[in-house]
């Protein structure tokens, strides 16, 4: 299957990392939150050979910090054992809408951050979860860490310009 038209796109939500019993399961490693949440998706995409092949998910569940799926047509542990490495993947408008003033993080990434007075810092690269708060990976001439902190930190977010507007010193 070839990839979402350009009003859709890809959103990698985690990766089967390994087997689990002997019926076809296999274990996943989430980055949805809460873990099991990516169990809510289905079809899912797994990625091979660049190509993205579509799944269905016939059930899941959370197992410790893990979470276990059974994924349709993958019926014994030598069939579980090809997904075994493979990206997952959903398509954006699968997501469920947002309400005013909420993003996705696969909605931030990609931005252009720019300071209150206009010094571009560059693109998020990637977002991330730390004890006290989120961070953004932003990439331009170097790599900052920005911390997401609403009104704080990021003072406004324009996803239709593109834009995540921060109180930063560009020299930090």
């Amino acid at each position: 299957m070839a990839g979402p038209g350009d009003g859709d796109r890809w959103v990698v939500l985690g990766r089967i990392s390994g087997l689990y019993g002997v019926r076809g399961w296999v274990r996943v490693r989430s980055e949805t939150d809460p873990r099991e949440a990516i169990v809510e998706y289905s079809p899912w995409y797994l990625q091979r050979d660049g190509r993205w092949e579509e799944h269905r998910v016939e059930e899941g569940r959370r197992l410790g910090k893990g979470v276990v799926v059974r994924v349709a047509g993958c019926d014994d542990r030598d069939q579980a054992a090809l997904l075994v490495g493979r990206p997952i993947a959903v398509r954006r408008s699968q997501f469920s809408p947002t309400g005013p003033g909420e993003w996705y993080w696969a909605d931030l990434e990609g931005l252009e951050v720019r300071t209150t007075a206009g010094v571009a810092l560059g693109r998020v690269r990637q977002l991330f979860e730390t004890a006290s708060n989120d961070v953004m990976v932003v990439r331009g001439e170097r790599e900052r860490l920005v911390p997401f902190i609403r009104d704080q930190v990021v003072k406004r977010v324009d996803l239709e310009a593109g834009v995540i507007e921060v109180d930063w010193d560009p020299e930090f």
